[in-house]
């Protein structure tokens, strides 16, 4: 009876029931988050679905984000740690133990955009009886897209845009792993947009703000809510090796008046670092004198040729990822028109993608060629060019946007900077015990508008240090949807999420997500009910880190044992300290949180890690 009226559902609301394939996730989004899920399913067994709107799963370390933002790398470990790793092993493999390339991948959290590409769709193949991936398969945020009965989806609808055809997907879990959370929105689970203001949540960088580069808050800065989103480009790989340089071309609709900003910029010296709160306006004008006599800039703080447009990260092969330049008023990010990315229809952002490239195509032809820039500026940005060897298929440019930041879920719980910063000075963040990855990086956000008369910096171009931190299994949860989790779009505040959007985190996250999702199954209740304990302890099975210490790696044999004591409060500092004595202070600490008595265990002669195990005998 139930499988007549689900056929009628799914009849009424328009769905193609011949295109119908049934998985037990079905995955939305073939970012690294949601490659990450459907591995980790298929490591326990479960069938998934990853369907990708591009051509190419991978996400942005597969469109050049080859410079792994991380800040402490023992922070976030798992499939994270093995797709690193299994980078540093291509180039080990390909050119040898003692190689340069193998210097620059830098132990593999550095790469090229088709060794990424390559690493992941390896990774995957090693499991094709158990995940499908999809391309070329665009999910669209309306409601109609999504069946939903008594808290559940029970299955979305799919545009092949190859065939042009309506493909229906059932499953019994399913997982927005996109960057702008189309899936969660079409699903109804509430979310925001723009950026909460210092009020609201007492966040450091909250609302508008205007700020040096590494420096103090500045004039104009009120810290007030608004609409804005944060700025996106591409990540480019460029190249100065001749051989595989391809130049700069012009492009269809190029409007030079765009970069004219520049050429003031170069001439004076004058940029967005700290460093310009020293400097004069006798020093710019004297930097101009300079340069035009055939010098490069003397500024301080100050860059030259390419580097003053776009920021290099070198990755092997004389290849970059190359960012905005942050010390920039004029670089790749195209502030304020990307404002309606995230609620917007495939057909905008098409346009928008569109629209960025050509910015960016033009901005270098203008460093290049513009005759009002100084010409030994244009010879030096001369020097590099496309990498001639990556996306072929696209004139050697990224296929996808640098999505830094979408829709923000308002999940089971809500990820705030205040999770990222030290609870005492030296401390730790507070602690999850619910956590499901450790993770690391400042709290950054990229620009939301446009360069503005007097300013200091572009609106919202900030960077405040954080903590190594935990983060609780509630963030990738809603509240309204039984079977839905949000590994890539998580719940949390423009802040917090500033931190958490980085692609080891998303990774971590997915690998949750997988092991969430098989736990549903199996158990046969919802993501929200799931056993976290029996979660946590899939996840340090498979090498995950749940929650980081200084003296302690994912490989100590004792590690998911400790791992758990410190999530029950046990291990409160940055050092576990295994097999150090334990002190008397300590352990009438222990024997009050556990109740134990303790009594075979003497102070200076027991060790830390012996003690910890005798009170995890005891508990449930």
């Amino acid at each position: 009876m139930r499988k007549n009226i689900f056929s009628l559902c799914l009849i009424l609301i328009g769905l193609n029931l011949s295109a119908r394939t049934s998985y037990d996730l079905v995955i939305v989004g073939g970012t690294p988050g949601g490659i990450m899920a459907a591995i980790s399913a298929a490591r326990l067994g479960k069938t998934s679905v990853l369907l990708e709107r591009t051509g190419y799963a991978g996400g942005l370390p597969a469109n050049g984000l080859g410079a792994t933002d991380i800040g402490t790398r023992g922070a976030t470990t798992g499939l994270f740690r093995e797709f690193a790793g299994r980078v540093k092993q291509h180039y080990v493999d390909t050119y040898g133990a003692a190689s340069e390339q193998v210097r620059l991948c830098s132990d593999g959290y550095r790469f090229e955009p088709s060794v990424a590409y390559r690493v992941f769709n390896d990774m995957l193949s090693e499991h094709d009886d158990k995940i499908t991936v999809l391309t070329r398969r665009q999910f669209d945020a309306e409601p109609q897209n999504v069946l939903l009965h008594n808290r559940r989806i029970a299955g979305i609808r799919i545009l092949n845009r190859e065939t042009g055809a309506t493909e229906t997907y059932t499953g019994a879990v399913f997982l927005d792993a996109t960057y702008e959370g189309d899936l969660g929105a079409a699903a109804g689970i509430p979310f925001r947009t723009g950026r909460e203001g210092h009020g609201e949540l007492n966040e450091p960088g909250a609302g508008r703000i205007y700020k040096y580069w590494e420096g103090a808050e500045a004039a104009g800065s009120t810290m007030q809510a608004d609409n804005a989103v944060q700025s996106y480009n591409y990540r480019l790989c460029l190249t100065n090796s001749p051989d595989n340089r391809v130049d700069f071309r012009q492009p269809a609709r190029y409007c030079r008046e765009e970069y004219l900003s520049l050429v003031e910029d170069v001439l004076t010296g004058r940029h967005t670092n700290a460093s310009m709160m020293d400097v004069t306006e006798e020093m710019t004008e004297e930097n101009r004198r300079h340069i035009l006599s055939g010098q490069p800039t003397k500024l301080p703080g100050d860059s030259w040729g390419i580097a003053k447009i776009t920021n290099i990260v070198h990755v092997p092969n004389q290849k970059t990822d190359a960012n905005n330049q942050h010390a920039a008023f004029i670089s790749t990010d195209l502030p304020e028109e990307n404002w309606p990315w995230p609620t917007s229809s495939w057909e905008w952002r098409d346009r928008y993608a569109q629209r960025l490239r050509e910015y960016t195509e033009g901005l270098f032809w203008f460093a290049r060629n513009d005759t009002a820039l100084p010409a030994h500026f244009r010879e030096a940005v001369g020097e590099w060019g496309l990498a001639g060897d990556e996306y072929p298929d696209n004139g050697h440019f990224p296929r996808q946007v640098y999505v830094r930041e979408g829709r923000r879920f308002e999940g089971m719980y809500f990820f705030t900077a205040n999770d990222a910063l030290p609870a005492t000075p030296g401390g730790r963040p507070p602690v999850h015990a619910a956590s499901i990855t450790a993770g690391h990086y400042a709290l950054d956000s990229h620009a939301v508008r446009k360069r503005e008369a007097g300013r200091v910096h572009l609106d919202g171009f900030i960077s405040y240090p954080a903590s190594v931190y935990t983060v609780p299994y509630g963030v990738i949860l809603s509240r309204e949807v039984d079977n839905l989790l949000l590994p890539v779009p998580v719940s949390g505040s423009h802040i917090g999420f500033s931190t958490l959007r980085m692609e080891p985190c998303w990774m971590a996250l997915g690998q949750a997500a997988g092991a969430a999702a098989h736990l549903a199954i199996e158990d046969n209740v919802s993501v929200q009910n799931i056993d976290i304990l029996k979660l946590q302890d899939l996840l340090l099975s498979r090498h995950a880190t749940l929650i980081y210490f200084r003296d302690l790696s994912a490989d100590h044999p004792h590690f998911p044992l400790l791992q758990k004591m410190a999530l029950r409060g046990y291990l409160p500092g940055w050092e576990a300290l295994p097999d150090a004595p334990v002190d008397n202070e300590t352990l009438i600490r222990w024997k009050k949180r556990s109740g134990q008595t303790l009594k075979t265990v003497k102070a200076g002669k027991t060790s830390r890690l012996e003690v910890l195990k005798a009170i995890a005998a005891t508990l449930n």
